[in-house]
C-alpha cells in the first residue's frame, strides 16, 4: 500500500473532474491537501470537507494558475500553512473547444497560458518548497496532457498544441530539478466523463464510440483511474521514473 502520510499536495484545479478525483485519492494514502480553484469556492469547501474528514489537513487557496503573481501567493500561503510542499499536481486547463481558424489571438494565449506556461510558474514558485538533498525523499510534479498532443482532433486544435507544449516543457524541467530531489511526469489521460468533456462537440457520440476503441471490454476510463496513475507516480514506487509521458486509456491509442 502507498503511504503518503506526512506528505503535502497541491492539486490545482482541485474541485471538480480529474483534480477532484486526485486531491481524495492522495488524501486517502495520508497525504495532507491543497485545494486550488478559480471560480467555484462551494465545489472547492465541499472536496476540503471530505478531505478534512479523513483526520487530515487541508487548505483552499484561490487563484488563477496562468497568472505568475497568483501562483507565487498561493505557494507563500503553502510555506506559511505547511513549512514544505513534496506534491505538486498541475491540473488546472482551459482552451475551449473551436477551429483554429476561428481562433483569435485571446483564445490562443488564454489556452497557452493556463496549460502551458502555468507549469512553468507552478514549479518556478515550488522550487524552495520542493527541492530536496540527496538521500532524502523526492518530491513529485505531475501535469496532465491528452490524445490531442500527438493527434488532431476536431476542434481540439489549441487545447492540442498547447499539450504538445506541456509535454516537452516536462522533460525539459526535468533537466533543471531533476538534480534537486524532484521527478516531473505527465499522465495522458484518455477519454474521462467530466464537465469539460461533455462540452466537446459530437460529445454523445465520441462517448458511445471510445468502448470499440478500449480493451477493457465494458469498463470504462473514469477520473478515479487517472488518480491512481498519479498516486502511483508521487509515490516513491516511481523515483526512477523521470520527464516521461505515462498513458493510461484502456489501450484505446494503441490502433486507428
Amino acid at each position: 500500500m502507498i503511504d503518503l502520510s506526512g506528505q503535502v499536495a497541491l492539486v490545482t484545479g482541485g474541485s471538480r473532474g480529474i483534480g477532484k478525483a486526485c486531491a481524495l485519492r492522495l488524501a486517502e494514502a495520508g497525504a495532507d491537501i491543497v485545494v486550488n480553484y478559480v471560480v467555484n469556492r462551494q465545489a472547492a469547501d465541499a472536496v476540503a470537507a471530505q478531505i478534512s474528514a479523513m483526520g487530515l489537513r487541508v487548505l483552499v487557496v484561490k487563484a488563477d494558475v496562468s497568472e505568475v503573481d497568483d501562483v507565487r501567493s498561493m505557494m507563500e500561503a503553502v510555506k506559511e500553512e505547511f513549512g514544505k510542499l513534496d506534491i505538486l499536481v498541475s491540473n488546472a486547463a482551459t482552451g475551449g473547444f473551436r477551429t483554429l481558424l476561428t481562433a483569435t489571438g485571446r483564445n490562443f494565449e488564454a489556452a497557452y497560458n493556463t496549460n502551458v506556461l502555468a507549469l512553468l510558474y507552478l514549479v518556478q514558485a515550488a522550487f524552495p518548497l520542493m527541492k530536496r538533498n540527496e538521500g532524502e525523499r523526492r518530491t513529485k510534479v505531475i501535469a496532465f496532457s491528452s490524445h490531442g498532443s500527438g493527434t488532431a482532433l476536431p476542434f481540439y486544435g489549441l487545447i492540442g498544441s498547447s499539450k504538445a507544449a506541456l509535454e516537452s516543457l516536462a522533460r525539459h524541467l526535468t533537466l533543471e530539478v531533476g538534480e534537486h530531489g524532484i521527478n516531473v511526469n505527465v499522465i495522458k489521460a484518455g477519454l474521462v466523463d467530466t464537465d469539460s468533456t461533455r462540452r466537446i462537440p459530437n460529445a454523445e457520440a465520441i462517448f458511445e464510440g471510445r468502448k470499440e476503441k478500449s480493451m477493457m471490454g465494458d469498463r470504462v476510463l473514469t477520473a478515479a483511474d487517472v488518480a491512481d496513475a498519479a498516486l502511483f507516480l508521487v509515490s516513491p514506487l516511481s523515483d526512477l521514473v523521470q520527464g516521461e509521458v505515462l498513458t493510461v486509456d484502456g489501450g484505446a491509442a494503441v490502433h486507428p
